[in-house]
């Protein structure tokens, strides 16, 4: 505890009475200073006890004596010492007037104890409580590092928040809440998400505090600013004193360790899957389980898909080591670009780790250059019907921009991707080339995100639908438009109904309402006008897809 007017009371070597203001004494004393001035105002800082002779000050004129009490409230003095038998015998009736009005302690001071000796037990007090606060730090840091070493981050979250008699919490790269300590406090911490979303998108050591109806939470970013970061939250009922501090910082710096330390264990993780990777894509499943070990082990062990994804758009952003060593003159790192890939891999592999599943991320240069350079893309394992899977396909499908009502444009910004049908190791090399076409599908038809099996179960047409193959239908169809806008015959019609017959007379003229001599007729004159034979297979299916594309809609 800090000195209070109390402590000074109970102090047996000063002797000090109280005159004036009692129901206050327990308020803290930070020090204790000497002055004769009629305003000293100029000179305190708030939280003194001023010790006074009244050497310059009437201190028997009551109006004289209001004002300057007042005064001294108002700059945050806590108490008032009054040496008594110096100038005045006792403490003058005015000044105990405009004390007790203004609910200010005075203390009478004897003339045997100098002013110097309540300074040096204020002092000395305070020292004990610094004292006191430094070694509990020590303390706290020593019992968070065992825990840390212990139990890992739940340990430490558990043990700052007994410390700091409040709440404690952890999260991801994403924003999630990893962990948190007393259990309660999960809910309470997922409704920061947006604040600490915000911390992450600040400079490269960030910190805030927000005020809440229930508590005080400060918020800390935790990382070295090479990529992403995570954060920590701490939850009080007021604020943080010095031992509690020293286990925040603490924590802090624990927690940091294990997180560079999980960043490097993850690098080593991904080289590790990238071998997996390129094991099953040369197909040698044999090999590829031997190596994934425990690591991987299980995802092999169930139906798995792969996915492959890129950039919506073909420029190429910044890496994100690059973009995380930029920083302008003053040194303060400055937001980097987002990588669309990146925040895909973290989404997905937070959504795995909540969920206790194994998922392998693989990322990658794609073979096609653009005029940027070349494409990365992201190669994904993930199990079947997932967790994982599930926040690929969310991530990747949107949200929708704009005021997010149905048939809203897609966000641009989120990578296009492609997934294979289920499948095991030894259909990796096929799984794989699933979700490659699959991703092309979804490129074509815009979209963010498209599944091997729904492009299986569609139609061609559908794919079919881009400028390019709208132009060739056009051009292919043209002579035969011209020649019906003469009146001359419906050429058009007749050769979709032929077509769709596959070549018998009967049921197509039967269909058009016309004799078969004259569907022969017109399908003469559709072979001279396009230059082509009807009787080739290539020459059908082009005009049929033709037909097809032009009463697709755009």
């Amino acid at each position: 505890m800090p000195p209070t007017l109390a402590s000074l009371v109970q102090h047996s070597a000063l002797k000090l009475t109280v005159r004036a203001g009692e129901e206050r004494l327990d308020t803290p004393v930070r020090w204790a200073h000497v002055s004769e001035l009629a305003d000293p105002v100029p000179y305190l800082e708030g939280g003194e006890l001023l010790l006074i002779t009244a050497l310059k000050l009437d201190a028997e004129d009551p109006e004289e004596m209001r004002r300057y009490v007042r005064r001294l409230t108002r700059a945050g003095v806590v108490g008032l010492g009054f040496a008594v038998g110096v100038h005045y015998d006792d403490v003058p009736e005015a000044l105990l007037d405009a004390a007790r009005a203004e609910h200010l302690p005075l203390l009478a001071v004897p003339r045997r104890t100098p002013f110097i000796a309540i300074s040096k037990a204020v002092s000395e007090a305070i020292a004990r409580e610094q004292y006191r606060a430094v070694t509990a730090g020590f303390a706290a840091q020593r019992e968070l590092t065992r825990r840390a070493l212990t139990d890992g981050p739940e340990g430490v979250l558990a043990g700052l928040a007994a410390q700091v008699d409040g709440w404690a919490a952890l999260y991801d790269a994403t924003g999630a809440v990893v962990a948190a300590a007393p259990g309660w406090a999960n809910r309470r911490a997922a409704r920061l998400t947006p604040d600490v979303e915000r911390l992450r998108q600040g400079a490269a050591t960030a910190s805030a505090v927000v005020g809440a109806a229930e508590d005080r939470v400060e918020l800390h970013a935790l990382g070295t600013g090479r990529g992403p970061r995570t954060a920590l939250a701490v939850g009080t009922a007021s604020p943080l004193g010095t031992a509690d501090r020293y286990a925040v910082h603490s924590a802090i710096a624990l927690l940091t360790l294990t997180t560079e330390r999980s960043r490097a264990l993850h690098a080593a993780e991904q080289r590790i899957g990238a071998a997996v990777l390129r094991m099953l894509l040369a197909g040698e499943p044999g090999h590829a389980r031997a190596v994934a070990g425990d690591l991987y082990g299980a995802l092999l062990d169930v139906p798995f898909r792969f996915v492959v994804a890129e950039p919506a758009s073909t420029t190429v952003p910044a890496e994100p080591e690059a973009a995380a060593a930029g920083e302008d003159a003053a040194g303060q790192g400055t937001p980097a670009e987002a990588d669309p890939l990146a925040e895909l891999a973290e989404a997905v592999e937070s959504a795995a780790a909540r969920a206790g599943e194994t998922v392998l991320v693989v990322p990658e240069a794609a073979p096609a250059p653009t005029p940027d350079g070349p494409l990365r893309r992201l190669v994904m394992v993930l199990a079947d019907g997932g967790a994982a899977e599930a926040e690929c396909t969310a991530h990747t499908a949107g949200p929708p921009t704009g005021d997010g009502e149905a048939g809203g444009d897609r966000d641009p910004t989120r990578p296009v991707a492609g997934v294979s049908a289920p499948t095991g190791p030894e259909g990796a090399v096929g799984a794989h080339q699933q979700a490659r076409r699959a991703l092309s599908v979804a490129r074509r038809l815009g979209r963010g995100h498209i599944a091997f099996d729904e492009v299986a179960a569609g139609s061609l047409v559908t794919l079919l639908s881009d400028d390019a193959v709208q132009a060739f239908a056009d051009g292919l169809l043209r002579g035969l438009r011209e020649h019906d806008a003469t009146g001359r015959g419906d050429l058009v019609a007749s050769l979709r109904a032929w077509l769709s017959r596959h070549g018998q007379w009967d049921a197509a003229a039967a269909d058009l309402g016309v004799h078969r001599h004259t569907l022969r007729y017109r399908m003469r004159r559709v072979e001279e006008i396009l230059g082509r034979s009807l009787d080739d297979p290539d020459v059908r299916m082009e005009l049929w897809l033709a037909l097809k594309t032009a009463e697709s809609p755009d």
